[in-house]
């Protein structure tokens, strides 16, 4: 009776509670048969990044962190052109069946895309989108243990077959006491948000068929008559797509623009996760199998879902709005899906009180740890989690948000930034709306005010060396230009990058940038100073950092420089596991002691 009467944003709250203690007590035990998803498979753009997402998953089973009897993999792409995340679909059914046989087509599978390094929220980059780490839990958990809690219910209500997400999204959900979610329909079956227009211009947008009854409860099954990928507001009004106001809450739309109200009272179902049974995705491998290799990207949402439901049609094969690489024979192979898919299926849950959070973007992960009361509440994420921070306060909206780290007392942390696997002394300053990760410093700094700071360990000629990326948390890392005449249109923490260059020392050749000569960008450019300890190389960025702020010489000509994807190739992956291992440790410790003193 309470749960009836009590608002929707406190049921959906409940709701993701009770599936996270569901989850902690599979954590480090032998899972039952069905109680859990037969496999579950990771993505990884190459055998590089496969490995370290190996480490990793080996680390967290081996800690007991994860629901153990399960079978855990890790995919890599082949090396060769991007195939898309679609692409990697393929791939995974051809690795799934040449480790099963015939078998895989009883199971139960969670596909989570985690390829790509992540320019967007390079904290990420090193070790993966899936293994970010979150405010919350103990241990901590990471994305992929969010993953897994949340899709807690899933498996034991799906026909065998593969449910395919992606690794820097949250999707929180209730369907109240009477309702399950159920996975059990012949073709695909997708998941959809009621959101603001806005949203739906970035995302997928569902056409829904006519419903029966007007009653809109938490948890609707309906029919797609056709799936649009990113359309524009005049697209969605056009194809029917667009729901009433009235029809829902407004407080049960997904939130847009960070810090841009609703402007719009309509909505329309938006997408997230998707399932197909095991029938389809057999289709889709003996598909794959007479291709050979693949020599374009393919999008599993915008090129699978595309060709399903009675309203597709051919059309959309030849839209490359949405391409990032345009290639001859997309449209070739946009063609052959949709021939192939045409006629499935295309089921939809709607979940009429849910949320869909994208944690992507360095505004995004600053904003949703920080400053988003919304999605602190449901998750119960905390501002101080596995730390020790004597400064910190949950009271604050915008409080500070530390994770696995030790800050000293007498150093600050301001408003809106986030701290993760970090070691701060009692003279260390770090200004608002900046992100400090993997960091030791002890000696007197301060970073400024929407700033990033990442440590990596590096392998370079058989020695341990470190280095430390910088910028300001704005900058656009993809940004590129063909030509070094054009690299003053660069900007870095602010300044024009030439600007930069002439305070740091350097001149403007073609060894400035690590990759391709046409592409040009501050991910490839070698400005991070290669150091022999961790403390060094935080402070020579942070001083890097400071003379740009500033507008004050540091010259970088005595260092060995890298880019941040050289950074990513020397990576030592078992290093920074280690040092993430010793703040755990020191803050067990300390914490052993207080309670003893006590």
């Amino acid at each position: 009776m309470a749960a009836a009467e009590a608002g929707p944003g406190t049921v959906l709250r409940e709701a993701t509670q009770r599936k996270l203690r569901k989850f902690e007590q599979l954590r480090g035990r032998v899972v039952n048969v069905g109680e859990f998803w037969d496999v579950v498979v990771i993505t990884a753009a190459d055998e590089k990044q496969e490995l370290a997402y190996k480490q990793q998953l080996s680390r967290k089973l081996q800690q007991k962190e994860l629901p153990l009897g399960v079978h855990y993999h890790v995919f890599a792409d082949p090396a060769g052109a991007k195939i898309g995340n679609g692409g990697s679909t393929l791939c995974v059914l051809q690795c799934l069946e040449e480790i099963y046989g015939d078998r895989w087509n009883c199971f139960t599978i969670l596909l989570i895309h985690s390829g790509g390094y992540s320019q967007r929220l390079p904290n990420a980059s090193a070790l993966g989108k899936i293994f970010t780490a979150l405010p919350l839990g103990y241990p901590i958990y990471q994305m992929l243990e969010l993953k897994l809690a949340m899709y807690i219910d899933f498996p034991s209500r799906m026909s065998p077959g593969v449910l395919i997400t992606c690794a820097d999204d949250i999707e929180l959900y209730s369907v109240g006491d009477v309702d399950c979610l159920r996975f059990d329909k012949p073709g695909f079956t997708a998941l959809a948000h009621p959101s603001d227009l806005m949203i739906g211009t970035t995302h997928g947008v569902f056409v829904l068929e006519p419903s029966g009854g007007s009653e809109c409860g938490d948890l609707e099954y309906r029919t797609c008559y056709r799936f649009l990928h990113k359309p524009s507001l005049e697209e969605m009004y056009q194809a029917g797509a667009v729901g009433k106001k009235g029809t829902l809450s407004s407080k049960n739309l997904a939130v847009g623009d960070l810090s841009t109200p609703n402007l719009h009272s309509d909505f329309v179902y938006t997408d997230s996760l998707f399932y197909m049974d095991h029938n389809s995705a057999q289709k889709l491998l003996a598909f794959y199998q007479q291709l050979g290799a693949l020599t374009c990207e393919i999008d599993a949402y915008g090129d699978f879902l595309q060709a399903l439901g009675p309203g597709a049609t051919v059309e959309y094969t030849k839209n490359m709005a949405n391409v990032t690489r345009e290639k001859s024979e997309l449209v070739e192979m946009r063609e052959k899906i949709f021939h192939l898919l045409k006629g499935t299926p295309l089921n939809i849950v709607a979940l009429n009180n849910s949320k869909f959070y994208h944690i992507g973007t360095t505004q995004e992960y600053l904003y949703h740890f920080t400053s988003d009361s919304t999605l602190k509440s449901e998750l119960g994420l905390l501002s101080k989690a596995v730390s020790i921070f004597p400064g910190g306060s949950e009271c604050c909206r915008e409080a500070p948000c530390v994770i696995q780290s030790i800050i000293e007392s007498g150093a600050s942390v301001g408003l809106g930034s986030v701290v993760e696997y970090s070691w701060l002394g009692p003279d260390v300053a770090v200004g608002a709306n900046s992100i400090i990760s993997g960091c030791h410093v002890l000696t007197k700094a301060a970073l400024p005010p929407n700033s990033f700071l990442c440590a990596l360990s590096l392998r370079a000629n058989g020695h341990l060396m470190y280095a430390t990326m910088a910028y300001g948390v704005e900058d656009d890392l993809k940004r590129n230009v063909k030509v070094l005449s054009d690299i003053h249109s660069l900007q870095f923490s602010g300044l024009g990058f030439l600007a930069c260059l002439d305070l740091w020392g350097l001149k403007v050749t073609e060894g400035l940038f690590s990759s391709s000569r046409t592409s040009l960008s501050l991910w490839n450019a070698r400005i991070f100073p290669m150091c022999p300890s961790l403390s060094e190389s935080v402070t020579a960025s942070l001083r890097l950092l400071a003379a740009v702020k500033h507008e004050s010489p540091f010259h970088l000509t005595s260092y060995k420089l890298l880019s941040i994807a050289e950074m990513l190739l020397y990576k030592d992956v078992g290093d920074m596991m280690r040092w993430r291992e010793r703040i755990a440790q020191e803050i067990h410790l300390r914490g052993c002691q207080a309670d003893v003193s006590q």
